[in-house]
């Protein structure tokens, strides 16, 4: 059920959009009201498509609901009735998900880390698997992820990877994913064909313009050296490898593989710069819910969140006792259903829905 407050702002964004298109088919519009105009509009389209949606079904339900006294259609309308109702639920939740208090970090792109943890190479192979997972949901999504900075092991898996993720309202779909991930499988060198139980860990960082973290130049050490492979052999003969070290907080952040020390010492700046914003952000959010501060990413990430048990074909997310038989789909980038999971709960806690 859509509240009326919500259902007055959902017909002013419509007539919101129905001036706009007014206005951009006027001939006499110059090309910057156009531009600015046609920013607005994409802002309120998707939830104006949903509310137009929503009044369709509505109205479809109400005729229905009549012919139900006609015994000539009785069963035709309660056969529509319930997929309609169906829709209706649907789109409900559509609508509150778009309307949901937004916050201010939703917007921004992310910088993303999946490291290795307990199980040696088979932990690494996991945070492979993870990684391609995130690469598969960024092209659903139509985002954009770059490679800033990636520790390979010689079978196909990685002890760390950094990357950047750009798109729209990126950090409001990933900040879920901060924390430990478990896989309980049966490891491609094992012989006796025993499950054994690795970890890897996950932290979304929003990442943020210059204006938002100041850095003194001062309280950095920079240090360069030689890039390696995935043996520790040097791949070049230059020193184009970058450490930064932010002394006050000591916070260490390197990159190898740029093209020059220049770029490396760029990518390596993001991801300081993102993580001094995270840990500001965290010193304001220890007032707030432990619940929050866990799914914000401001929360002990030594937490387990999720399992990916192979044997089972399930994934299962601890925070809020879900279990999808659906370990295939999410591997290969199919979060939603997932993440809609845990934004729902999220905004149960905000509002102190149990």
């Amino acid at each position: 059920m859509i509240e009326e407050k919500i259902r007055k702002e959902l017909e002013n964004a419509k007539n919101t959009v129905d001036d706009i298109d007014s206005m951009l088919n006027s001939s006499d519009i110059n090309a910057d009201k156009i531009i600015e105009l046609s920013k607005k509009r994409s802002q309120l389209i998707e939830i104006v498509i949903l509310y137009t949606e929503l009044i369709q079904i509505e109205k479809s339900i109400e005729e229905n609901n009549e012919l139900l006294t006609d015994p000539e259609f009785k069963s035709l309308a309660e056969e529509e009735l319930l997929q309609l109702k169906s829709r209706l639920l649907i789109v409900e939740d559509k609508i509150k998900f778009e309307v949901r208090p937004k916050d201010p970090l939703d917007s921004k792109d992310v910088i993303i880390e999946i490291r290795a943890g307990a199980g040696g190479d088979e932990a690494a192979l996991f945070a492979s698997d993870l990684l391609r997972m995130y690469l598969r949901y960024c092209e659903r999504k139509k985002w954009s992820m770059e490679i800033i900075n990636k520790s390979e092991i010689g079978l196909g898996g990685v002890k760390e990877v950094i990357a950047s993720i750009n798109g729209k309202d990126i950090y409001s779909f990933m900040k879920f994913e901060s924390g430990v991930h478990r896989v309980q499988r049966v490891p491609a060198t094992e012989t006796s064909g025993r499950v054994h139980t690795s970890t890897a860990t996950v932290v979304v960082l929003p990442e943020v313009d210059d204006i938002e973290i100041e850095i003194n130049e001062k309280d950095l050490r920079i240090d360069t050296y030689r890039a390696s492979g995935a043996g520790g052999q040097h791949v070049n003969k230059t020193d184009s490898a970058v450490r930064i070290t932010h002394i006050p907080s000591g916070i260490v952040v390197q990159n190898q593989d740029g093209k020059s020390q220049h770029q490396n010492r760029q990518r390596a700046m993001r991801v300081l710069s993102a993580k001094l914003f995270e840990t500001q952000q965290s010193q304001k959010e220890e007032d707030m819910s432990k619940t929050r501060k866990l799914l914000v990413g401001g929360g002990d990430r030594s937490e387990k969140i999720r399992t990916y048990n192979f044997p089972q074909g399930r994934v299962s997310d601890h925070r809020i006792n879900l279990t999808l038989h659906k370990l295939d789909y999410i591997l290969d980038g199919d979060l939603d259903e997932l993440n809609n999971e845990l934004y729902k709960n999220y905004i149960n806690e905000e509002s102190g829905v149990s």
